[in-house]
């Protein structure tokens, strides 16, 4: 959520940085709520201060045996009491009014943001490794896993409907392998700390990290009202939420392996087979809290970390910077890793790292003390995937594939893998 105090100081900043976003201009929309807020906050004040010198103004003349004074005090103090019930009822209408259009704000892209509508406006930043070079046709990993026998759409669907998938035997094991992978070089090597955290949550916590309002068709609901998680982002976030952090404490840096659940409302016909956009899938998360001034060179090293992952396992990629148009709601710049995908011939997303600034803190009052200075601030928050394990799945399956339909496993997985070395359909 914006400052509406930066709002009120540069109406003419958020337009722009809302065209750049391919957004209508709301800051004269936005300051005539804050205006109508405001008022009623003061003229509440006004009556209230009012009520309280009326009210020793009685006694006075009580003690002055003034009854006609008197009574005509009292008069003024019940009329008061008797309008100021509608006032507060007013106040509470403006205020939620003006949070309700600010929680649907996005955020403002940082100034070296690539401006533009779109994935056609992205930006490369950098490209590691090279394409595979085989004598074989490549296959898109549907037709691999299926020849192998160990993907199984029918059956998935047989019992949850369509984009769930069933892996068996040693992709199963592969799968399970990469989460592991993942999360140990993170730990071990990158500085985070694992986090194991609730796969449900309340409205406050998707509120906190921004999907909510704004994306409430894109989530699952439980029937108590609890949120599946779209992400873990969300639940290692909010673990600040509320909170006042020392500055000695910071970065926070949090990782958690789990399943994310996702309605895809919004991709009816894109990518229906296969593992691509999945209802249910298994990530990596990154989440970093740092101070105010940390939080650029958080993300680039935030994006590095997530970059090992593919450069371990000998995966071909792109890192791309997102353009205005492109960038999450809640994000101020974006990296995306987009991960060479043979069978498809193309690029396809497999991390994105953000950098939200406090955007998500002032959802969450999520603060930190600094040292001599009396108020707090609002903390930075980032996050990013290390890697999603499903697509980091489909992109072993591809690169790594065999003339003969087997895949051999990168170097890295190896220890995970109870010395296979090569996975081959059965006889």
């Amino acid at each position: 959520m914006l400052d509406i105090k930066w709002i009120r100081e540069n109406p003419a900043a958020l337009d722009e940085a809302l065209k750049k976003r391919g957004a209508e201009p709301q800051a004269d929309a936005i300051i005539a709520l804050d205006e109508t807020r405001r008022s009623v906050i003061q003229t509440l004040q006004d009556m209230q201060s009012r009520r309280n010198a009326a009210s020793k103004e009685i006694g006075a003349a009580m003690a002055q045996k003034n009854q006609e004074l008197a009574e005509k005090l009292k008069a003024e103090v019940a009329s008061l009491k008797d309008e100021m019930p509608v006032l507060e009822q007013k106040e509470r209408e403006a205020i939620a009014a003006l949070d309700d259009v600010l929680s649907r704000i996005p955020n403002i892209p940082l100034d070296d943001v690539p401006v533009g509508k779109d994935e056609h406006d992205n930006v490369v930043a950098r490209v590691v490794g090279e394409k595979p070079r085989w004598n074989h046709p490549a296959k898109e990993h549907f037709d691999i896993g299926e020849a192998l026998g160990m993907m199984d759409f029918d059956r998935a669907a047989k019992l949850s409907g369509s984009r769930f998938t069933v892996l068996t035997g040693q992709l199963a094991k592969l799968e399970r392998a990469l989460g592991q992978f993942m999360i140990d070089l993170h730990t071990t090597e990158h500085g985070y700390t694992e986090v194991s955290s609730p796969l449900m949550v309340r409205d406050e916590a998707m509120y906190g990290t921004g999907q909510l309002p704004k994306f409430a068709e894109d989530l699952f609901r439980t029937t108590d009202g609890r949120w599946l998680i779209p992400t873990a982002e969300v639940t290692l976030t909010n673990l600040v939420s509320q909170e006042i952090l020392e500055q000695e404490q910071l970065p926070l840096r949090l990782t958690a392996l789990t399943p994310s659940f996702r309605s895809e409302a919004g991709s009816a016909g894109r990518d229906t087979r296969g593992m691509l956009r999945q209802h249910q899938f298994w990530k990596c998360e990154l989440v970093s809290i740092t101070d105010a001034e940390s939080s650029v060179a958080e993300h680039e090293r935030m994006t590095a970390c997530a970059e090992e992952v593919l450069k371990r396992l000998g995966l071909h990629f792109r890192t791309m910077t997102l353009c205005t148009g492109d960038m999450g709601f809640g994000a101020r710049k974006t990296y995306d890793l987009e991960v060479w995908l043979p069978g498809q011939n193309t690029y396809r997303e497999i991390s994105s790292c953000s950098v939200c600034g406090d955007f998500q803190a002032r959802r969450m009052n999520a603060r930190y003390r600094v040292k001599d200075e009396k108020a707090p601030r609002f903390v930075h928050t980032l996050n990013g995937s290390g890697t999603a394990v499903g697509r980091c799945l489909i992109a072993v399956l591809e690169n790594y594939l065999n003339e003969d339909g087997s895949v051999t496993i990168p170097d890295a997985l190896l220890p995970y893998m109870g010395g296979l070395t090569k996975i081959e359909r059965s006889a």
